[in-house]
């Protein structure tokens, strides 16, 4: 990084709240982003199957033809439904692996910031694409590739606002982003998915994109506060030891358990927004619940319990009783089991008839204290034991396990009907159980190594 770029970036420091002005500027950039994405998100699969991969719309969809052989000629065959779900999980999954390829173009050629405004720019043409039937594939490319410029750019320049030597504004700096996406997460859903039901899905995806707008104008009126690139600290380098060999096997084991957690959490933007239309009382009042509102309760879970939770692990390890990082993630993999077995208990209760909307209330409710007991840990944990060396490395595969856990689940989708939803459901229940049961049977092993490994590194 050049001198000027330097004075940019720890110029000001704490022009408001103790942070720089550019904090925020990020901070609400990233609000509207999530805002666009996550109400996007909980329209997608709703929007195919309902109305976009229906005979007559189907055929309006730009390239849909010879996308649809492809796929067909290597699973066979797609109901709509079913073909919903495999879309889906290409576009959520390569959501996650597009960042990887953004973070290098950033770092080898444009910098940063102009990596964030192409990315915003792109996905701002996307979820204006959604809005016509015509351009479905369109939009899903340029969303993916824009989260690829936009993502991971983003979340670094957080990060080089502060000099090195400076922990402590760091950490909190990320808690106050991480609160923008999250209130995005609570907001998208809700304001898309009402909007998409009284004035129809193009509606919900235009205001998408209306929002990705204000987040693009937010970052540029915010430019000068942000710095053009972020500099490329002295890593260590040279091949690992055997001891830190054992230490990168083990974190990569975590990250594994840790997908059947995600697959069993993620299912509710794909199949069950379509369960929840298909079998759910959602009269409330002479008024219909959208759909998408249950996916912002979960995400408002997530933000209301994580004080909770930190007040709990206190009082625990006041008493020397806080679970280690392995046991939370086994916890939130034993979570994500009975949340699942919450609706194979709602199902076999109903008996045919519609089920009351609590069920899948306590059902999101659940997926969200699943979330915060083993994704932060599981982030917290590769930051903290993964060899210097290979630390970056190490983080970008975590993130890659949401790109497998996510095209995972749009397999899995691909087969709610040929299923009963009580098996549905319970095989999810399974898949979780299954990583809850790796962490009890390995986790002490696991567990040793990296405490040994660490302490010694």
């Amino acid at each position: 990084m050049g001198t000027a770029e330097s004075i940019l970036t720890h110029s000001d420091e704490r022009a408001f709240l103790g942070h720089p002005k550019g904090l925020f500027y990020l901070a609400f950039t990233e609000a509207w982003e999530r805002f666009s994405y996550y109400g996007m998100t909980a329209l997608l699969v709703l929007y195919m199957v309902n109305q976009a991969l229906l005979p007559g719309h189907l055929e309006n969809i730009a390239g849909f033809a010879g996308f649809r052989s492809a796929i067909e000629s290597l699973v066979g065959p797609q109901s709509p439904q079913a073909l919903a779900s495999r879309v889906f999980g290409l576009y959520s999954g390569f959501v996650y692996f597009t960042p990887v390829l953004g973070g290098l173009i950033a770092d080898r050629w444009i910098g940063q910031r102009n990596a964030v405004v192409i990315g915003a720019l792109l996905m701002s043409g996307g979820h204006i694409a959604m809005a016509f039937e015509q351009s479905l594939l369109l939009a899903l490319a340029l969303l993916v590739t824009g989260s690829g410029f936009l993502k991971g750019n983003i979340s670094a320049q957080v990060g080089s606002l502060y000099r090195r030597d400076d922990e402590t504004r760091r950490n909190r700096a990320f808690v106050i982003f991480s609160t923008g996406i999250n209130v995005g997460a609570v907001l998208g859903p809700f304001v898309c998915g009402a909007l998409a039901q009284v004035y129809g899905w193009h509606y919900g995806f235009g205001v998408a994109g209306l929002f990705m707008l204000a987040g693009l104008a937010t970052y540029l009126y915010g430019y000068r506060y942000l710095p053009a690139r972020v500099a490329s600290h002295h890593r260590q380098t040279g091949n690992l030891t055997a001891r830190e060999w054992r230490r990168t096997l083990a974190i990569g084991a975590v990250i594994g358990i840790t997908i059947s957690n995600q697959v069993a959490q993620y299912q509710q933007f794909n199949v069950f927004p379509v369960w929840v239309q298909q079998h759910v009382a959602r009269q409330a009042g002479g008024y219909t619940i959208p759909v998408p509102w249950f996916n912002s309760l979960e995400a408002l879970t997530s933000i209301l319990v994580a004080p909770l939770l930190f007040l709990l692990w206190r009082w625990q390890a006041s008493r020397r009783r806080e679970p280690g990082d392995l046991s939370k993630i086994g916890i939130g993999a034993g979570l994500s089991a009975v949340t699942n077995l919450i609706l194979v208990v709602a199902i076999l209760s109903a008996a045919g008839t519609l089920i009351h909307p609590i069920w899948p209330a306590l059902y999101c409710v659940g997926t969200g204290i699943a979330f915060m007991y083993y994704w932060p840990t599981l982030l917290a944990l590769v930051s903290r034991a993964a060899p210097a060396k290979v630390n970056a490395t190490m983080m970008g595969i975590a993130f890659l396990s949401t790109f497998v856990s996510n095209t995972v689940i749009g397999w899995i989708g691909g087969f709610y009907e040929r299923m009963s939803p009580r098996e549905f459901w319970a095989l999810h229940a399974a898949i979780a159980a299954t990583g809850g049961l790796v962490v009890l049977l390995f986790g002490r092993r696991l567990g040793r190594v990296l405490a040994a490994d660490a302490k010694q590194s």
